[in-house]
């Protein structure tokens, strides 16, 4: 596999298969002495963790791992993390794994040295700057999944386990100080991790695009991520070997989340309390509503999405560019409907009502309003 290079875009990246061999390198580089590495249950169990923690204990790093982190992380699991972080005496954290881990472990790094309650960071105006910013540990990013792209992003996504609002929290400095992109790492994920968290790269590029806010640069990054994504993805799911759409994948997930800048939409307004509420899978559930709110914003992003269609290649302009997702969503196996997921009927005004809280919405072409978001819950049922 001959895709590999060293980029800084917005954060230094080493990307490439077997770089992860360079962890405890770069985690020195980082001043990092003892860290706590952060992952998920089921990944805490599989080869490549113990590899990571191979390569840090030789390093002189120590080996200390934290694996407490729920699918959709909450406080609870922010507040383990951070007693099994002070008492272990670390001095940062490796953030490994997909989404999830990423997001708990940068809070860990947050609000270790914080004296406020980690929701009055949430990404409103400047509350950011209410967090002591020389208290905030340094981070090192590992992702295992090609999707979220929290790895090169300045901010974590946690749960409200009271009141089952999913928050965005964000600071420049839970920006990592270096991300390791190695392929060979996503290689064990099970089909339908691999196939919603490509969903979510996608989501995350096709919003950006259609977001009415002016950023050309994210604008770019999102049309050539949809390309890889439409690409490489079907040949991941088909075959979990090839390294060079593994490649591809790992890319269009970091430049998801560098275009995500520029806005995100309804796609993200729904999945994030449905996600809260019903512990869905993010990208899975994004890819599920992903058509509807295509529909819901046609008449605002018809021609936008037509040159995007005529640059990937895809014929019939708007029409076509849906029945593309629609021919990807039955090629990964994707569940029709919401229903399908179990969401229930007779809680959609209350997730309607969360939507409508969520700042993805704010991003949104068309203008969310309660009636019309409520119709597009139920078009999604």
């Amino acid at each position: 596999m001959k895709l590999r290079g060293n980029w800084s875009y917005p954060t230094p990246v080493k990307f490439g298969a077997g770089r992860i061999s360079e962890l405890a390198d770069h985690c020195k580089a980082a001043g990092l002495k003892k860290p706590l590495l952060v992952t998920d249950r089921a990944l805490a169990a599989l080869p490549i963790t113990a590899q990571a923690l191979d390569i840090l204990e030789a390093g002189g790093l120590g080996r200390a791992v934290f694996a407490e982190v729920d699918p959709n992380p909450d406080e609870g699991n922010m507040e383990a993390g951070l007693a099994a972080y002070r008492a272990g005496g670390h001095d940062g954290v490796v953030c490994f794994g997909g989404g999830s881990a990423l997001d708990l472990g940068k809070m860990i790094a947050l609000m270790v040295g914080q004296t406020i309650p980690v929701w009055d960071l949430e990404d409103v105006g400047d509350w950011w700057t209410r967090a002591d910013a020389s208290k905030i540990a340094p981070i090192v990013a590992v992702p295992t999944t090609a999707g979220t792209g929290s790895e090169v992003g300045r901010a974590g996504v946690l749960t409200n386990s009271k009141t089952h609002r999913k928050k965005i929290i964000f600071h420049p400095r839970l920006l990592p100080a270096v991300t390791i992109c190695d392929p060979e790492l996503t290689v064990g994920m099970p089909r339908f991790i691999t196939a919603g968290t490509g969903m979510d790269a996608f989501a995350h590029c096709l919003e950006a695009y259609s977001s009415p806010f002016y950023h050309p640069m994210s604008q770019g990054i999102a049309l050539e991520g949809m390309r890889l994504v439409l690409e490489n993805l079907p040949k991941v799911y088909a075959n979990p070997q090839d390294m060079d759409a593994r490649a591809h994948m790992m890319s269009a997930a970091a430049m998801g989340a560098v275009a995500f800048q520029k806005g995100l939409g309804a796609i993200h307004a729904l999945s994030h309390p449905i996600g809260a509420v019903y512990g869905t899978h993010h990208g899975t559930t994004n890819a599920v509503v992903m058509p509807m709110v295509l529909e819901f914003n046609r008449a605002a992003i018809e021609e936008r999405i037509a040159r995007a269609a005529a640059y990937l290649g895809i014929d019939g302009g708007f029409a076509g560019f849906h029945a593309r997702v629609m021919d990807l969503r039955a090629r990964l196996d994707i569940p029709a409907n919401l229903s399908a997921m179990g969401v229930e009927s007779a809680r959609l005004d209350e997730l309607t009502d969360m939507a409508l809280e969520d700042p993805s919405c704010g991003g949104n072409p068309v203008a969310m309003t309660r009636a019309n978001t409520r119709a597009l819950f139920e078009a999604c049922m």
